[in-house]
């Protein structure tokens, strides 16, 4: 009988550790996740839907979690990175979202001549970003919604930390170029 008192006691103190552990987790990655999905999917409920998704999928799977194979953020961005292909396999009858359809313009308390100013540029920044390629832009947007390193990111789509370095650096040049272009027309 005491057996089954300290187990059941051993059960609950893993339990709550698991559960306080995986709120720490919850925390601080679901800014991050949020980001890059909603980089992805122009419904904001429907971003806000997948989020919750991917972190169900990390809870029923995260004491299977192993950090000798992956870092926990890779681990957690390949979940959210796997969701959405499934989400657009599931839904590929519908209409795919694009980038620039799925960035909103930042909002900031500037003039109303500064706002459409910035929205201007926000939107030639969108066209300038559909040109990339897809994998490209893939980085960019985990690179910047999510500010995961090189390292981070060549965890996840199973790449070179130096690949996804050089592969960040020639889409920033073509942005930059593109964008340039854009604001003499």
């Amino acid at each position: 009988m005491i057996f089954f008192i300290l187990l059941s006691a051993a059960i609950e103190k893993v339990s709550q550790s698991t559960a306080e552990a995986f709120s720490l987790f919850y925390e601080e990655y679901l800014p991050k996740i949020f980001k890059y999905i909603s980089y992805k999917i122009t419904d904001k409920f429907l971003a806000e839907d997948l989020t919750s998704t991917v972190f169900e999928k990390a809870l029923t799977k995260y004491e299977t979690y192993s950090s000798k194979k992956a870092a926990i953020s890779t681990w957690v961005f390949a979940i959210a990175r796997n969701t959405l292909i499934d989400y657009y396999r599931a839904a590929s009858h519908e209409k795919m979202t694009e980038l620039d359809e799925a960035i909103e313009m930042p909002q900031g308390n500037s003039s109303p001549e500064q706002a459409v100013i910035d929205e201007e540029k926000w939107k030639i920044l969108q066209k300038c970003m559909l040109k990339l390629p897809p994998n490209e832009r893939e980085i960019v947007s985990m690179k910047f919604s999510s500010q995961m390193t090189n390292r981070q990111i060549a965890g996840v789509l199973g790449l070179s930390d130096s690949n996804v370095g050089v592969i960040l650096y020639r889409a920033i040049r073509r942005l930059r170029d593109d964008f340039k272009g854009w604001q003499y027309e």
